[in-house]
């Protein structure tokens, strides 16, 4: 490895450390900013003072904020997430660890289908661009992108579900538990629901940047030497096209990680969105806490690794300039 490389990786490095650490700071502050009480939101009226300030010594209420946050953060560095103050009371760090594979499985098998999809139909409609494809495709997309996400499941599980009775709707069945077809089963009316919105997207920009990108004269050449179109839109085209894709892609995973609520509840998911809405409905502030910061850190990491994967889709990118 270069020099030059050391150094851009070492940046980088430094860059993603820095940015987790401001995100700490940002979920704690947001969190325990918040207004009122958590020892009343918790506990409810109707109890006693002392009651209160024993939970406050609990939480590390009555501390400076600076010292909550410091105390927060080496239990953070060290794995431990802080505990749940509503029964069932557990460890966070335990929490998130059962719900996040939930929510990751259905983000990544949605993305997933939504690329396989996306990639084809979008290369098919730049080639045969203003022509029919073109058109039926670029108007099947904006329809798809017109229905809302909860629509879009509600009709799936009214077809799907309720009429045809060819998936569950409100059961689990984990990965761990040894049975992948039932795990599957269970998972593709919610992945598809994901896949819809994010097929729709990815085909339009991918498109766009096709489009562009066979005007440029070394395609056109390749064109006037007679290679086939095949060939020219995947070895040629697509590499560079994809870089807004592949940012798109990153930033869809790592919002879809935290953000598929409506999804989840739909189907009854036990995954990340379920457990943040609960926590702060209960007041579980060290799970909200936890598990946003999980997410946030999860965000921060999936663009870091698009930054590094430009420089293979496009090698201009690899120079360092000091």
């Amino acid at each position: 490895m270069s020099l030059a490389a050391v150094y851009r990786l070492a940046l980088r490095a430094a860059e993603l450390v820095g940015v987790l650490l401001m995100v700490s700071i940002g979920v704690f502050s947001l969190v325990t900013l918040l207004p009122g009480d958590p020892a009343v939101d918790i506990l409810g009226a109707g109890h006693p003072p002392s009651a209160y300030a024993d939970l406050r010594h609990e939480l590390g209420l009555d501390q400076p904020l600076l010292t909550r946050y410091f105390d927060w953060l080496g239990g953070v560095l060290h794995g431990d997430l802080g505990r749940s103050v509503v029964p069932p009371q557990s460890e966070v760090a335990s929490r998130v660890l059962s719900a996040l594979p939930v929510s990751v499985e259905i983000a990544v098998l949605g993305l997933l289908s939504a690329l396989v999809v996306a990639v084809p139909l979008a290369m098919w409609s730049a080639y045969r661009e203003g022509g029919r494809a073109d058109r039926i495709i670029s108007a099947g997309t904006f329809g798809v992108l017109s229905v809302p996400s909860f629509l879009a499941g509600l009709l799936l599980v009214l077809v799907m579900v309720t009429s045809l009775g060819w998936f569950p709707r409100s059961e689990w069945v984990r990965l761990g538990d040894g049975d992948l077809l039932g795990n599957l089963h269970h998972a593709f009316l919610p992945a598809l629901t994901v896949a819809l919105a994010e097929l729709a997207m990815f085909t339009r920009v991918l498109r766009g940047d096709l489009i562009v990108t066979l005007r440029e004269e070394y395609i056109l050449a390749a064109r006037a030497k007679g290679m086939a179109p095949l060939r020219i839109l995947v070895s040629d085209a697509l590499r560079p096209s994809s870089f807004s894709l592949v940012t798109l892609l990153g930033l869809s995973l790592g919002r879809l990680i935290g953000s598929t609520v409506i999804v989840e509840y739909l189907f009854a998911l036990p995954g990340m969105g379920s457990l943040v809405v609960n926590a702060a409905n209960q007041g579980d502030y060290p799970m909200v806490q936890g598990a946003v910061l999980v997410i946030a850190a999860i965000y921060v990491v999936i663009n870091a690794g698009i930054d590094f994967s430009y420089g293979y889709l496009d090698p201009r990118t690899r120079r360092v300039h000091v």
